[in-house]
């Protein structure tokens, strides 16, 4: 990929046509003030190779809301590539290449679903989908057979085991063993699939899932790990989107007074707007889309530093992202 260019004339924040680009939307978004250092960084020493990219997969909970779709976000500390407010997720392991009991669709189906012809790397993607999810929320997608999930009997049972797994002191195979639990993988269904961008310090390929929550279970913080975490409507978060309104409310340090783009990933913000036009939680997961690979760029205008994501126009959604400031 090249080095960031330097543009002019684009309005920060607007779906428009990209030139040439013929039946391609251009988006700009501005970047949170933690990748700054690294943007400049990579903009001063011009292009080279950029970081290797760690395989990741992330789960967004969805469930009908008195104002649409809501979904379960959280913060994350540390300067997630994910983003300071992103869904459940993270980096896959190497015990997601353990052996498990699988229900639902098998490798094959999967592997022509997302385009991926490597079985046991879609595999792992789908397994650390669904490990990440019940370590940060605990929504287990997990049963004895087809039909059946598990239902949380004992919160503070199911706390330690997710404790025991966070900390790696527990492997979730052998917390599903244990249990005669097989996965539900067809309880997920992909949304997206994001790279990092090149410039970027920690970078990671994540392959996006949704959900929703099983009868009987209840997302909730990690104990002391977790700072914030609730059901949000995707619709009151779009419309404040050019506020400080989410950011104040998480109340963290590097969240308050800051607008949504400056506390999240770009992923995560196109995926709450196309949660709001689905007009509810059925049309959002049935919903037709493309899964090819999006990977923004870096651009700088008047010193300012943005991400461009390119997207075909009328796939999901057009509608414009938030204003530049001062506009």
């Amino acid at each position: 990929m090249s080095s960031p260019q330097r543009d002019s004339g684009v309005r920060a924040g607007r779906a428009i046509p990209s030139g040439a680009r013929t039946g391609m939307a251009r988006r700009l978004v501005e970047l949170p003030p933690h990748q700054i250092p690294a943007a400049e960084n990579w903009f001063t020493y011009g292009s080279r190779t950029p970081r290797a990219a760690r395989r990741a997969s992330s789960v967004c909970l969805v469930q009908d809301g008195a104002h649409g779709v809501e979904t379960f976000l959280g913060y994350r500390s540390g300067e997630s590539p994910l983003g300071s407010v992103a869904f459940p997720g993270g980096s896959v392991e190497v015990g997601d290449r353990a052996e498990y009991r699988w229900f639902g669709p098998n490798l094959t189906w999967w592997s022509k679903r997302l385009d991926v012809l490597d079985q046991q790397l879609v595999r792992v993607h789908l397994v650390c989908a669904i490990r990440e999810l019940f370590e940060e929320t605990g929504i287990l997608l997990a049963g004895t057979d087809e039909q059946s999930v598990i239902e949380m009997t004992d919160p503070e049972e199911w706390m330690s085991a997710r404790e025991a797994i966070a900390g790696q002191d527990l492997e979730f195979a052998e917390f599903l063993r244990r249990r005669g639990l097989g996965l539900r993988t067809d309880l997920l269904r992909p949304v997206a699939h994001w790279v990092s961008p090149n410039f970027a310090f920690r970078r990671f390929d994540t392959w996006y899932f949704a959900a929703t929550v099983p009868l009987r279970q209840e997302p909730s913080l990690l104990r002391a790990k977790g700072q914030w975490a609730q059901w949000c409507s995707t619709e009151q978060i779009i419309e404040q989107r050019a506020t400080s309104g989410l950011g104040d409310l998480i109340g963290q340090p590097d969240t308050q007074g800051l607008r949504l783009s400056q506390i999240t990933s770009p992923a995560v913000e196109l995926m709450l707007e196309r949660m709001v036009d689905a007009h509810g939680v059925v049309a959002y997961l049935s919903r037709a889309r493309s899964l090819d690979v999006q990977h923004p760029d870096l651009l700088v205008r008047d010193g300012t530093y943005y991400l461009e994501v390119l997207g075909t126009l009328g796939d999901e959604s057009t509608r414009p992202w938030q204003a530049e400031p001062g506009h």
